[in-house]
Protein backbone atom coordinates (compact mmCIF):
# COMPACT_ATOMS: atom_id res chain seq x y z
CA UNK A 1 0.00 0.00 0.00
CA UNK A 2 1.03 3.40 -0.77
CA UNK A 3 1.49 6.21 1.69
CA UNK A 4 -1.23 8.25 -0.15
CA UNK A 5 -3.62 5.27 -0.63
CA UNK A 6 -2.54 4.37 3.40
CA UNK A 7 -3.64 8.19 4.12
CA UNK A 8 -6.50 8.04 2.25
CA UNK A 9 -7.66 5.04 4.37
CA UNK A 10 -7.00 6.43 7.70
CA UNK A 11 -9.42 8.87 6.62
CA UNK A 12 -12.62 6.85 5.47
CA UNK A 13 -11.80 4.38 8.46
CA UNK A 14 -11.57 5.63 11.81
CA UNK A 15 -15.53 6.67 12.06
CA UNK A 16 -16.64 2.91 11.62
CA UNK A 17 -13.72 1.91 14.50
CA UNK A 18 -14.86 4.78 16.67
CA UNK A 19 -18.33 3.26 16.43
CA UNK A 20 -17.50 -0.42 17.44
CA UNK A 21 -14.94 0.90 19.76
CA UNK A 22 -17.35 3.77 21.78
CA UNK A 23 -19.52 0.52 21.81
CA UNK A 24 -16.77 -1.15 23.70
CA UNK A 25 -16.26 1.86 25.78
CA UNK A 26 -20.06 1.57 27.15
CA UNK A 27 -19.65 -1.78 28.91
CA UNK A 28 -16.63 0.22 31.27
CA UNK A 29 -19.51 3.05 31.83
CA UNK A 30 -22.13 0.41 32.61
CA UNK A 31 -19.77 -1.84 34.77
CA UNK A 32 -18.22 1.36 37.00
CA UNK A 33 -21.64 2.72 37.58
CA UNK A 34 -22.90 -0.46 38.15
CA UNK A 35 -19.81 -1.43 40.87
CA UNK A 36 -20.11 2.32 42.66
CA UNK A 37 -23.82 1.79 42.75
CA UNK A 38 -23.68 -1.10 44.76
CA UNK A 39 -22.63 0.89 47.40
CA UNK A 40 -25.72 2.31 47.95
CA UNK A 41 -27.24 -0.93 48.72
CA UNK A 42 -24.21 -1.65 51.06
CA UNK A 43 -24.01 0.90 52.91
CA UNK A 44 -27.33 0.29 54.79
CA UNK A 45 -26.33 -3.21 54.92
CA UNK A 46 -22.68 -2.55 56.74
CA UNK A 47 -24.79 0.44 59.00
CA UNK A 48 -26.94 -2.95 60.25
CA UNK A 49 -23.80 -5.37 60.40
CA UNK A 50 -20.97 -2.73 62.05
CA UNK A 51 -23.45 -0.75 64.18
CA UNK A 52 -22.75 2.21 62.40
CA UNK A 53 -24.20 5.78 62.78
CA UNK A 54 -24.83 8.31 59.88
CA UNK A 55 -21.51 9.48 60.35
CA UNK A 56 -19.86 6.16 59.99
CA UNK A 57 -21.64 4.52 57.40
CA UNK A 58 -21.04 7.87 54.85
CA UNK A 59 -17.30 7.73 55.96
CA UNK A 60 -17.67 4.57 54.18
CA UNK A 61 -18.57 6.35 50.85
CA UNK A 62 -16.32 9.11 51.58
CA UNK A 63 -13.00 7.12 51.42
CA UNK A 64 -14.10 5.45 48.18
CA UNK A 65 -13.74 8.71 46.94
CA UNK A 66 -10.79 10.17 48.67
CA UNK A 67 -9.23 7.54 46.16
CA UNK A 68 -10.00 9.94 43.00
CA UNK A 69 -8.53 12.41 44.86
CA UNK A 70 -4.75 10.20 45.37
CA UNK A 71 -5.18 8.52 42.15
CA UNK A 72 -5.99 11.02 39.81
CA UNK A 73 -2.99 12.68 38.56
CA UNK A 74 -0.88 9.60 39.19
CA UNK A 75 -3.66 8.27 36.09
CA UNK A 76 -3.28 10.80 34.00
CA UNK A 77 0.36 10.59 34.16
CA UNK A 78 0.11 6.61 33.70
CA UNK A 79 -1.74 7.18 30.57
CA UNK A 80 0.40 9.50 28.99
CA UNK A 81 2.93 7.03 29.03
CA UNK A 82 0.84 3.67 28.46
CA UNK A 83 -1.69 5.31 26.47
CA UNK A 84 -5.73 4.73 26.57
CA UNK A 85 -5.82 0.98 26.12
CA UNK A 86 -3.04 -0.78 28.42
CA UNK A 87 -4.60 1.78 31.14
CA UNK A 88 -8.57 0.45 30.87
CA UNK A 89 -6.93 -2.52 31.32
CA UNK A 90 -4.95 -2.01 34.51
CA UNK A 91 -8.36 -0.14 35.98
CA UNK A 92 -9.96 -3.08 35.75
CA UNK A 93 -7.63 -5.40 37.08
CA UNK A 94 -7.49 -3.23 39.82
CA UNK A 95 -10.83 -3.26 40.50
CA UNK A 96 -11.14 -7.14 40.35
CA UNK A 97 -8.61 -7.29 43.06
CA UNK A 98 -10.56 -5.14 45.21
CA UNK A 99 -13.58 -6.67 44.72
CA UNK A 100 -11.93 -9.84 45.48
CA UNK A 101 -10.82 -7.91 48.63
CA UNK A 102 -14.03 -8.20 49.52
CA UNK A 103 -14.55 -11.32 50.83
CA UNK A 104 -11.75 -11.82 53.38
CA UNK A 105 -13.39 -8.46 55.05
CA UNK A 106 -16.83 -10.51 55.04
CA UNK A 107 -15.09 -13.32 56.34
CA UNK A 108 -13.64 -11.44 59.59
CA UNK A 109 -16.17 -9.38 59.18
CA UNK A 110 -13.53 -6.47 59.03
CA UNK A 111 -14.82 -2.44 58.84
CA UNK A 112 -11.35 -1.39 58.30
CA UNK A 113 -10.71 -3.92 55.79
CA UNK A 114 -14.00 -3.08 53.83
CA UNK A 115 -12.98 0.10 53.66
CA UNK A 116 -9.18 -0.68 52.31
CA UNK A 117 -11.29 -2.92 49.78
CA UNK A 118 -13.19 -0.16 48.23
CA UNK A 119 -10.39 2.01 48.25
CA UNK A 120 -8.68 -0.07 45.73
CA UNK A 121 -11.71 -0.72 43.66
CA UNK A 122 -12.13 3.14 43.66
CA UNK A 123 -8.75 3.35 42.70
CA UNK A 124 -9.08 0.89 39.56
CA UNK A 125 -12.49 3.23 38.47
CA UNK A 126 -10.35 6.57 38.73
CA UNK A 127 -7.96 5.05 36.25
CA UNK A 128 -10.77 4.02 33.62
CA UNK A 129 -12.86 7.65 34.38
CA UNK A 130 -9.21 9.41 33.48
CA UNK A 131 -8.65 7.24 30.75
CA UNK A 132 -12.43 7.43 29.10
CA UNK A 133 -14.10 10.38 29.56
CA UNK A 134 -12.02 12.56 27.45
CA UNK A 135 -11.40 9.55 25.20
CA UNK A 136 -15.24 9.49 24.26
CA UNK A 137 -15.32 13.43 24.46
CA UNK A 138 -12.14 13.44 21.72
CA UNK A 139 -13.04 10.90 19.36
CA UNK A 140 -15.63 12.85 16.92
CA UNK A 141 -16.48 16.48 16.15
CA UNK A 142 -15.78 18.77 19.36
CA UNK A 143 -19.10 20.48 18.77
CA UNK A 144 -21.29 17.17 19.64
CA UNK A 145 -19.26 16.14 22.52
CA UNK A 146 -21.75 16.73 25.21
CA UNK A 147 -24.18 14.80 23.04
CA UNK A 148 -21.79 12.11 22.66
CA UNK A 149 -20.17 11.72 26.89
CA UNK A 150 -23.85 11.87 27.47
CA UNK A 151 -25.37 8.88 25.50
CA UNK A 152 -22.09 6.98 26.37
CA UNK A 153 -23.03 7.68 30.19
CA UNK A 154 -26.52 6.46 29.85
CA UNK A 155 -25.16 3.39 29.86
CA UNK A 156 -23.58 3.92 32.98
CA UNK A 157 -26.74 4.66 34.39
CA UNK A 158 -28.12 1.61 33.18
CA UNK A 159 -24.87 -0.07 35.35
CA UNK A 160 -26.46 2.34 38.21
CA UNK A 161 -29.67 1.51 37.51
CA UNK A 162 -29.60 -2.17 37.38
CA UNK A 163 -26.72 -2.45 40.59
CA UNK A 164 -29.63 -1.84 43.14
CA UNK A 165 -31.84 -5.03 42.19
CA UNK A 166 -28.69 -6.87 42.11
CA UNK A 167 -27.49 -5.77 45.53
CA UNK A 168 -31.34 -5.49 46.72
CA UNK A 169 -31.30 -9.18 45.94
CA UNK A 170 -27.77 -10.64 46.75
CA UNK A 171 -26.56 -8.64 49.82
CA UNK A 172 -30.09 -7.27 51.10
CA UNK A 173 -32.47 -10.02 50.38
CA UNK A 174 -29.88 -12.87 51.95
CA UNK A 175 -29.67 -11.15 54.78
CA UNK A 176 -31.48 -11.08 58.41
CA UNK A 177 -31.06 -6.70 58.05
CA UNK A 178 -32.15 -5.95 54.73
CA UNK A 179 -35.89 -8.04 55.51
CA UNK A 180 -36.29 -6.80 58.77
CA UNK A 181 -38.27 -3.83 59.86
CA UNK A 182 -36.09 -3.05 63.22
CA UNK A 183 -32.09 -4.08 61.98
CA UNK A 184 -30.78 -2.96 65.20
CA UNK A 185 -32.21 -5.84 67.07
CA UNK A 186 -30.22 -8.29 65.41
CA UNK A 187 -27.83 -10.75 67.64
CA UNK A 188 -24.07 -10.98 67.13
CA UNK A 189 -24.44 -14.18 64.82
CA UNK A 190 -27.11 -12.75 62.38
CA UNK A 191 -24.76 -9.67 62.23
CA UNK A 192 -21.66 -12.29 61.35
CA UNK A 193 -23.91 -14.19 58.30
CA UNK A 194 -25.09 -10.81 57.25
CA UNK A 195 -21.81 -9.81 56.81
CA UNK A 196 -21.14 -12.40 54.54
CA UNK A 197 -23.40 -12.05 52.10
CA UNK A 198 -21.56 -10.03 50.39
CA UNK A 199 -18.67 -12.65 49.32
CA UNK A 200 -21.21 -13.64 46.39
CA UNK A 201 -22.49 -10.77 44.84
CA UNK A 202 -18.41 -9.57 44.66
CA UNK A 203 -17.07 -12.80 43.20
CA UNK A 204 -19.05 -12.41 40.38
CA UNK A 205 -18.21 -8.98 39.83
CA UNK A 206 -14.60 -9.69 40.21
CA UNK A 207 -14.68 -12.56 37.71
CA UNK A 208 -16.89 -10.15 34.96
CA UNK A 209 -14.53 -7.65 35.87
CA UNK A 210 -11.00 -10.11 34.74
CA UNK A 211 -13.37 -11.25 31.44
CA UNK A 212 -13.38 -7.62 30.75
CA UNK A 213 -9.96 -6.87 31.04
CA UNK A 214 -9.16 -9.32 28.97
CA UNK A 215 -11.79 -8.55 25.94
CA UNK A 216 -10.11 -4.93 25.94
CA UNK A 217 -6.97 -6.03 25.64
CA UNK A 218 -7.49 -8.11 22.49
CA UNK A 219 -9.56 -5.23 20.89
CA UNK A 220 -7.70 -3.20 18.47
CA UNK A 221 -8.57 0.18 20.65
CA UNK A 222 -8.22 3.80 18.49
CA UNK A 223 -5.29 5.64 20.70
CA UNK A 224 -3.06 8.44 20.23
CA UNK A 225 0.17 6.49 18.86
CA UNK A 226 3.51 7.53 20.63
CA UNK A 227 4.19 10.48 18.63
CA UNK A 228 1.03 11.94 18.93
CA UNK A 229 1.30 11.90 22.95
CA UNK A 230 5.32 12.90 22.88
CA UNK A 231 4.18 15.88 20.31
CA UNK A 232 1.40 16.67 22.54
CA UNK A 233 3.85 16.60 25.34
CA UNK A 234 5.68 19.50 23.81
CA UNK A 235 2.45 21.64 22.97
CA UNK A 236 1.42 21.45 26.79
CA UNK A 237 4.88 23.31 28.01
CA UNK A 238 3.78 26.71 26.12
CA UNK A 239 -0.21 26.81 27.49
CA UNK A 240 -1.52 27.11 31.00
CA UNK A 241 -4.42 25.08 32.30
CA UNK A 242 -5.38 27.70 34.63
CA UNK A 243 -6.02 30.51 32.06
CA UNK A 244 -8.91 28.21 30.94
CA UNK A 245 -12.18 30.00 32.66
CA UNK A 246 -14.48 26.81 32.21
CA UNK A 247 -12.27 24.47 33.82
CA UNK A 248 -11.03 26.64 36.59
CA UNK A 249 -14.68 27.02 37.61
CA UNK A 250 -15.64 23.32 36.01
CA UNK A 251 -13.21 21.66 38.85
CA UNK A 252 -15.49 23.27 41.73
CA UNK A 253 -18.90 22.48 39.96
CA UNK A 254 -18.03 18.51 39.37
CA UNK A 255 -16.57 18.49 43.55
CA UNK A 256 -19.96 20.14 44.54
CA UNK A 257 -21.99 18.21 42.26
CA UNK A 258 -20.63 15.02 43.46
CA UNK A 259 -21.67 16.13 46.94
CA UNK A 260 -25.58 16.38 45.98
CA UNK A 261 -25.34 12.96 43.82
CA UNK A 262 -23.53 10.85 46.27
CA UNK A 263 -25.27 12.14 49.37
CA UNK A 264 -29.01 11.67 47.75
CA UNK A 265 -28.08 8.05 46.59
CA UNK A 266 -26.26 7.05 49.83
CA UNK A 267 -29.08 8.37 52.21
CA UNK A 268 -32.30 7.07 49.78
CA UNK A 269 -32.48 3.97 51.62
CA UNK A 270 -32.52 5.50 54.93
CA UNK A 271 -34.55 8.23 54.07
CA UNK A 272 -37.63 6.31 52.28
CA UNK A 273 -37.26 3.48 55.51
CA UNK A 274 -38.08 6.56 57.36
CA UNK A 275 -41.95 5.53 59.15
CA UNK A 276 -43.04 9.25 57.99
CA UNK A 277 -41.47 8.88 54.66
CA UNK A 278 -41.96 5.41 53.08
CA UNK A 279 -41.94 3.27 56.21
CA UNK A 280 -40.79 0.13 53.80
CA UNK A 281 -37.88 -2.52 54.49
CA UNK A 282 -34.49 -1.64 53.26
CA UNK A 283 -34.86 -4.41 50.51
CA UNK A 284 -38.32 -2.78 49.51
CA UNK A 285 -36.64 0.99 49.90
CA UNK A 286 -33.89 -0.24 47.28
CA UNK A 287 -36.42 -1.14 44.53
CA UNK A 288 -36.95 2.50 44.62
CA UNK A 289 -33.32 3.01 44.24
CA UNK A 290 -33.69 1.28 40.95
CA UNK A 291 -36.42 4.12 40.04
CA UNK A 292 -34.20 6.97 40.85
CA UNK A 293 -31.11 5.56 38.88
CA UNK A 294 -33.23 4.35 35.41
CA UNK A 295 -34.43 8.25 36.06
CA UNK A 296 -30.73 9.17 35.76
CA UNK A 297 -30.66 6.71 32.53
CA UNK A 298 -33.60 8.07 30.98
CA UNK A 299 -32.80 11.71 31.19
CA UNK A 300 -29.09 10.90 29.95
CA UNK A 301 -30.23 9.44 26.94
CA UNK A 302 -32.80 12.49 26.60
CA UNK A 303 -29.98 14.69 27.06
CA UNK A 304 -27.71 13.46 24.39
CA UNK A 305 -31.02 14.50 22.17
CA UNK A 306 -31.77 17.57 23.49
CA UNK A 307 -28.71 18.84 23.16
CA UNK A 308 -27.78 18.14 19.80
CA UNK A 309 -30.93 21.09 19.37
CA UNK A 310 -30.45 22.82 22.85
CA UNK A 311 -26.57 24.09 23.75
CA UNK A 312 -25.28 22.31 26.72
CA UNK A 313 -25.11 25.51 29.08
CA UNK A 314 -28.65 25.91 29.21
CA UNK A 315 -29.84 22.71 29.61
CA UNK A 316 -27.19 22.41 32.47
CA UNK A 317 -29.05 25.40 33.67
CA UNK A 318 -32.72 24.21 33.41
CA UNK A 319 -31.70 20.58 35.04
CA UNK A 320 -30.03 22.43 38.21
CA UNK A 321 -33.14 24.83 38.86
CA UNK A 322 -35.56 21.54 38.70
CA UNK A 323 -33.05 19.89 41.03
CA UNK A 324 -33.33 22.68 43.43
CA UNK A 325 -36.73 22.64 43.43
CA UNK A 326 -36.93 19.05 44.23
CA UNK A 327 -34.77 18.98 46.73
CA UNK A 328 -36.76 21.35 48.62
CA UNK A 329 -39.55 19.50 48.36
CA UNK A 330 -38.06 16.03 49.74
CA UNK A 331 -36.75 18.24 52.62
CA UNK A 332 -39.71 19.35 54.31
CA UNK A 333 -42.56 17.25 52.71
CA UNK A 334 -43.37 14.62 53.79
CA UNK A 335 -45.03 10.59 52.69
CA UNK A 336 -44.82 9.87 49.45
CA UNK A 337 -44.53 13.25 48.07
CA UNK A 338 -41.18 13.70 49.71
CA UNK A 339 -40.21 10.05 48.25
CA UNK A 340 -41.07 10.80 44.57
CA UNK A 341 -39.21 14.53 45.12
CA UNK A 342 -35.94 13.24 45.85
CA UNK A 343 -36.46 10.14 43.56
CA UNK A 344 -37.01 12.89 40.80
CA UNK A 345 -33.31 14.39 41.19
CA UNK A 346 -32.19 11.65 39.33
CA UNK A 347 -33.70 12.88 35.99
CA UNK A 348 -32.43 16.34 36.58
CA UNK A 349 -29.22 14.93 37.86
CA UNK A 350 -29.10 12.73 35.11
CA UNK A 351 -26.98 14.87 32.44
CA UNK A 352 -24.78 17.47 35.44
CA UNK A 353 -21.46 15.39 35.42
CA UNK A 354 -20.94 14.81 31.56
CA UNK A 355 -21.86 18.33 30.53
CA UNK A 356 -19.52 19.76 33.37
CA UNK A 357 -17.30 17.34 32.23
CA UNK A 358 -17.34 18.29 28.43
CA UNK A 359 -17.86 22.32 29.45
CA UNK A 360 -14.50 21.90 31.67
CA UNK A 361 -12.44 20.19 28.85
CA UNK A 362 -13.68 22.19 26.20
CA UNK A 363 -11.29 24.41 24.34
CA UNK A 364 -8.16 22.26 26.21
CA UNK A 365 -6.56 20.78 23.07
CA UNK A 366 -3.09 19.63 24.22
CA UNK A 367 -3.69 19.75 27.93
CA UNK A 368 -7.20 17.69 28.13
CA UNK A 369 -5.55 14.81 29.78
CA UNK A 370 -4.41 17.24 32.47
CA UNK A 371 -7.67 18.85 32.59
CA UNK A 372 -9.36 15.33 32.31
CA UNK A 373 -6.99 13.88 35.74
CA UNK A 374 -8.59 17.51 37.90
CA UNK A 375 -12.07 16.87 36.56
CA UNK A 376 -12.20 13.34 38.10
CA UNK A 377 -9.80 14.40 40.84
CA UNK A 378 -12.69 16.76 41.71
CA UNK A 379 -15.47 13.49 42.01
CA UNK A 380 -13.67 13.41 45.52
CA UNK A 381 -16.39 16.06 46.20
CA UNK A 382 -18.18 12.77 47.14
CA UNK A 383 -16.35 12.27 50.29
CA UNK A 384 -18.19 15.42 51.69
CA UNK A 385 -21.12 13.23 51.65
CA UNK A 386 -19.50 12.57 55.76
CA UNK A 387 -20.84 15.88 55.60
CA UNK A 388 -24.50 15.31 55.10
CA UNK A 389 -24.01 11.96 57.67
CA UNK A 390 -23.32 15.04 60.05
CA UNK A 391 -26.21 17.05 59.59
CA UNK A 392 -28.47 14.08 59.59
CA UNK A 393 -27.05 13.04 63.16
CA UNK A 394 -27.13 16.49 64.16
CA UNK A 395 -30.43 17.76 62.72
CA UNK A 396 -32.27 14.95 60.78
CA UNK A 397 -31.77 12.66 57.60
CA UNK A 398 -34.61 14.85 55.99
CA UNK A 399 -33.18 18.33 56.59
CA UNK A 400 -29.86 17.27 55.90
CA UNK A 401 -31.23 17.49 52.16
CA UNK A 402 -30.54 21.11 52.08
CA UNK A 403 -27.15 20.50 51.38
CA UNK A 404 -28.16 19.13 48.22
CA UNK A 405 -30.01 22.18 47.48
CA UNK A 406 -27.56 24.39 48.03
CA UNK A 407 -25.46 22.53 45.87
CA UNK A 408 -27.22 22.76 42.40
CA UNK A 409 -27.62 26.77 42.76
CA UNK A 410 -23.77 26.48 42.40
CA UNK A 411 -24.15 24.12 38.87
CA UNK A 412 -26.76 26.66 38.11
CA UNK A 413 -24.13 29.70 37.99
CA UNK A 414 -21.02 27.72 36.59
CA UNK A 415 -24.50 27.08 33.22
CA UNK A 416 -24.79 30.78 33.40
CA UNK A 417 -21.47 32.08 33.50
CA UNK A 418 -18.49 29.58 35.01
CA UNK A 419 -18.84 27.60 31.89
CA UNK A 420 -18.07 30.13 29.54
CA UNK A 421 -14.30 29.30 27.95
CA UNK A 422 -11.88 31.28 27.79
CA UNK A 423 -8.66 31.14 25.46
CA UNK A 424 -9.31 28.43 23.85
CA UNK A 425 -7.32 25.78 21.82
CA UNK A 426 -7.83 23.85 19.03
CA UNK A 427 -9.46 20.90 19.60
CA UNK A 428 -7.34 17.22 19.15
CA UNK A 429 -8.73 13.96 17.59
CA UNK A 430 -7.49 10.90 18.70
CA UNK A 431 -6.52 9.31 15.93
CA UNK A 432 -6.42 5.18 14.95
CA UNK A 433 -3.40 3.07 15.31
Amino acid sequence: MTNDTRAAADTVSPAPNYRSALTLLATLFFMWGFITVINNTLLPHLRSVFDLTYTQTTLIESVWFIAYFVASIPSAKLIERIGYKRSMVTGLTIMAVGALGMIPAAEIPSYYVVLLALFVIASGITLLQVAANPYVAVVGPPETSHSRLNLVQAFNSLGTTLAPLFGGYLILGRSVSGTTQDPSTLTQAQRLADAQSVELPYLIVAIVLVLLAGVIAWYKLPDMNAANRRGAAEERRKHSLWSHRNLVFGIPAIFIYLIAEIGVANLFINFVSLPEIGDLTHEQASRYLFILWGGMMVGRFAGSFIMQKISAETTLAAASVGAFIVMLIASFATGHLAMWALISVGLFHSIMFPTIFTLGIRGLGPLTEEGSGLLVMAIAGGALVVVQGWLADAYGLQLSFLLTAACEIYVLFYALWGAKPTNALKEKVVKSV
